[in-house]
């Protein structure tokens, strides 16, 4: 049985939830609630499995992992139906640039912890919160939207088939929309159509993050 430790906002374990749902693979989900008690990845159980005290972690059997595109790499390895990352070795770095620019340029920048030191350390109001995160996301977006276009021009982001590009995509796409960021979707018609493709599907459905057992 895999367990993954997980948070239903956390747009990083949403992604390992698409990608087990894909997969059809069985979980355990165990909430690591990111904002309650002071932050429960604190917590020195939960800090002996993730050093990084972040979500998520993913157990399976003997094996223990961090980092959400690492643990979408070993489950494609491991349990390699359906592919994540298809095709031959220019598709495969294609799709993994797409992916990049959510998980390496994007993410890293708007975070919580990001997000929290915006805010109790550095005392930055939040008009200029909002433009930070924003910022980022729409550079990022624009990015997306270019490499696509300069692809297959699939369904998805990267051809007919969902993969960890689009695995990225959609829970960046739910935090752009929250208040915070103040990104309007419509802005990037691409992405929408994208998103609407991989919705259709119950993979994608299903790890939503109102649908997790610990969604408040």
């Amino acid at each position: 049985m895999i367990t993954l430790y997980d948070y239903f906002r956390s747009s990083a374990a949403y992604r390992v939830r698409i990608a087990l749902n894909l997969k059809a693979l069985d979980c355990e989900h165990i909430s690591v609630n990111l904002t309650k008690d002071g932050g429960q990845q604190f917590k020195s159980d939960y800090a002996e499995l993730n050093p990084q005290n972040l979500v998520p972690t993913l157990i399976d059997g003997d094996i223990k992992m961090s980092q959400s595109m690492a643990i979408m790499e070993y489950l494609d390895e491991v349990y390699p139906e359906p592919s994540l990352l298809p095709g031959d070795a220019v598709d495969k770095a294609s799709i993994r640039a797409l992916a990049n620019i959510i998980a390496c340029d994007i993410h890293p920048l708007n975070n919580l912890r990001i997000r929290l030191y915006l805010e109790k350390e550095l005392d930055v109001d939040e008009e200029k919160r909002r433009a930070w995160m924003g910022g980022w996301v729409r550079k990022g977006f624009y990015a997306f939207e270019k490499l696509y276009e300069e692809g297959p021009r699939g369904k998805f982001s990267y051809g007919d088939q969902p993969t960890i590009a689009d695995i990225c995509l959609i829970p960046q796409i739910a935090n752009a929309r929250r208040p915070d960021h103040g990104v309007d979707m419509a802005e990037f018609p691409i992405l929408l159509k994208i998103e609407e493709a991989c919705q259709a599907l119950p993979a994608f459905e299903k790890a939503l993050p109102e649908n997790q057992a610990d969604a408040e």
